[in-house]
């Protein structure tokens, strides 16, 4: 864990800077841990950074969450995996017609105290411009909706995020505990392209085909950027006691991003209006 001194940034307490320097990126160690971050991006359609997260802001992040659980939205649906009205046009099997199964609990930007410790990452310049460096955008902004800016996710026994593509380019995650068995982030990188839907490898993996299919590495404290818009992908059912617990940072290339109302009311059971 890094060392707090009177210059140390606001998330000193929360980043491990020693090995992810997201302070000093004109640094050659700056440098260096973009240029790693573009390269597995690259590699591996991901890149996770194990320990990016301190032990102390995990266990604060965990327990926060067990407390605000009165204040999380339990949405269980079904959907198609490109979220989309299932298309009538094609057969049953289809992967425009399959529905799958999403069931979580989120806990709302709003909810989450201005001293929490991800919050004050993610409202430091610092972190954002490491992830506009390593996604190589010209500019990043960080998300202006007061719900889904920065929101907490609870996965109970029995819940599960079904199969699915991500309608945005990018996702940013960060990981605070593992269920006690399954929740674990499986995905088919480029799966499919702009150019190519691909509908018959998506059909396979859809009906159980396990070739290609990788698992993101998901140990607490793990910072993970994610291209999961030609990637599918899908959060196994959580079983035993203990809840899988994460945070999705949002973050866009226009300002003043929010959700529609529709969207809103159904992560978080009403509107931001």
């Amino acid at each position: 864990m890094s060392s707090v001194t009177v210059n140390s940034p606001a998330y000193a307490d929360v980043v491990d800077l020693d090995s992810y320097p997201i302070h000093d990126l004109d640094s050659d160690r700056g440098r260096e841990l973009v240029g790693r971050c573009r390269q597995m991006l690259t590699d591996e359609g991901v890149c996770h950074l194990p320990g990016f997260i301190t032990p102390s802001a995990v266990a604060v992040m965990v327990e926060l969450a067990t407390g605000l659980s009165d204040k999380a939205w339990k949405s269980d649906q079904t959907h198609t995996i490109y979220f989309e009205p299932a298309a009538a046009d094609v057969p049953a099997g289809h992967p425009r017609a399959r529905t799958v199964r999403s069931a979580k609990h989120g806990i709302a930007y709003d909810h989450i105290p201005s001293d929490a410790p991800l919050r004050r990452l993610y409202e430091s310049d610092d972190l954002t411009e490491f992830i506009r460096r390593v996604l190589d955008k010209p500019v990043l902004y960080r998300s202006a909706d007061p719900l889904d800016a920065l929101q907490m996710t609870t996965f109970e026994p029995g819940d599960e995020l079904g199969w699915h593509f991500d309608r945005s380019e990018f996702s940013v995650t960060v990981m605070y505990q593992q269920a006690d068995k399954g929740g674990e982030f499986v995905y088919a990188p480029g799966l499919r392209s702009d150019e190519d839907p691909n509908y018959g490898g998506v059909q396979r993996v859809l009906e159980g085909d396990t070739a290609g299919l990788k698992v993101l590495p998901s140990a607490p404290g793990t910072l993970a950027f994610f291209h999961g818009h030609n990637a599918l992908h899908w959060v196994t059912p959580i079983e035993g006691t203990t809840p899988r617990i994460n945070s999705v940072l949002t973050y866009g290339e226009v300002p003043d991003m929010r959700l529609n109302d529709l969207t809103s009311e159904l992560f978080y059971g009403r509107t931001s209006s």
